[in-house]
């Protein structure tokens, strides 16, 4: 079972299985990936029917995750730093200018509009179970398309790279990706948009190199959003009891907000509505107390079942590791039906298969 681009009418939220996903015929692309994080992005690819041949992830927890989901895979665990164009096509044994997509989503915090932004650039700080720069990763992505030269590369952003100061950045980004031979667009896509019952705004990148003569293409947003009920109201999932927040600060907050508001006290507590699209999910609600988006019926954190389906993922999904780290990977993932939407674009538009 394929995600389907519906235009008109609004369908049940019926995820495919993993296996449902894995027995996609493949339809002759290929992908590689970078800051692979637990799969979200190749979920999406396979389920437009491309197979993902070389992933790279930097983060063990992720890499295990990865690994549980993407067996047939090559897995690269470097510091994309260290990643030659020469090795990628040699453990893939292709040559350069033959990959049909390179993707990747480099992290994305230090252009988050939650947070102080500008005062990390530069700057080596925790990133989830390691630190490291994250400001300057956008512009190795460019450099493994310059050598790798793909028909097509796509990545993805958070929306505050196109906002304030990082407009700068943004600019600079744009013209490299441009002098590596590309007729590049970047687009806002929002996942509520495109069968993800969460509102998830992200700059978009995508690139096609000059002499295939192809104009970039986006997914056509779909005219209806899927509800957090929609998500889920039958998920039947056992709540985790490291999930409640009722002795916390947050608790006390929660129990002042009707549904769908947000707290003035706390930034990020978002008291969720069942009859909207979820909030965006964030890594940062893995930390215990921390003020994300909550239950709107109970007071606590989802659990991960309701996760997984409020950001795209099949429930058979295999996530290892505790809650806190389980919900980091979802946090941080592109929702597979998103991605699926815009490989099918490109699939379609571009490929003309």
């Amino acid at each position: 079972m394929e995600w389907e681009t519906v235009v008109t009418g609004k369908p049940s939220y019926i995820l495919p299985t993993m296996k449902e996903i894995n027995a996609i015929p493949w339809n002759g692309l290929t992908v590689i990936s970078t800051f692979s994080g637990c799969g979200g992005s190749s979920l999406g690819y396979k389920a437009a029917g491309f197979r993902v041949v070389w992933a790279n992830e930097f983060i063990p927890a992720a890499q295990e995750t990865y690994a549980a989901n993407f067996p047939q895979t090559i897995l690269d665990k470097s510091d994309i730093r260290n990643i030659q164009p020469e090795a990628v096509l040699k453990a893939i044994g292709m040559a350069s200018g033959e990959i049909d997509i390179l993707d990747g989503s480099p992290p994305c915090a230090s252009f988050s509009t939650s947070g102080k932004r500008e005062a990390s650039w530069g700057n080596v700080k925790k990133y989830s179970d390691t630190t490291q720069r994250t400001d300057d990763l956008f512009f190795e992505y460019a450099r493994l398309v310059d050598g790798l030269q793909p028909k097509v590369f796509v990545a993805e952003n958070v929306s505050g790279l196109i906002k304030g100061t990082a407009k700068g950045y943004f600019k600079i980004i744009l013209a490299r990706l441009k002098e590596c031979g590309y007729n590049v667009r970047a687009k806002v896509l929002d996942a509520k948009w495109l069968g993800v019952p969460q509102s998830r705004k992200r700059v978009i990148f995508v690139g096609v190199r000059n002499d295939i003569d192809k104009a970039p293409a986006f997914p056509v947003p779909l005219c209806y959003y899927l509800s957090l009920r929609d998500a889920i109201a039958q998920c039947g999932e056992p709540v985790e009891a490291e999930s409640d927040i009722a002795r916390y600060a947050i608790g006390k907050e929660w129990r002042k907000l009707v549904p769908g508001q947000k707290s003035a006290k706390y930034l990020n507590l978002k008291r969720t509505s069942m009859d909207k699209p979820c909030p965006t999910v964030t890594q940062t609600g893995n930390i215990r107390g921390a003020a994300c988006v909550l239950h709107p019926l109970e007071c606590r954190r989802f659990s991960i079942g309701e996760l997984k389906r409020i950001c795209g993922f099949p429930n058979d999904f295999v996530l290892t590791g505790t809650y806190s780290q389980q919900w980091e990977r979802l946090g941080r993932a592109v929702p597979p039906p998103m991605m699926a939407a815009i490989a099918t674009a490109i699939r379609n538009k571009v490929f003309d298969t």
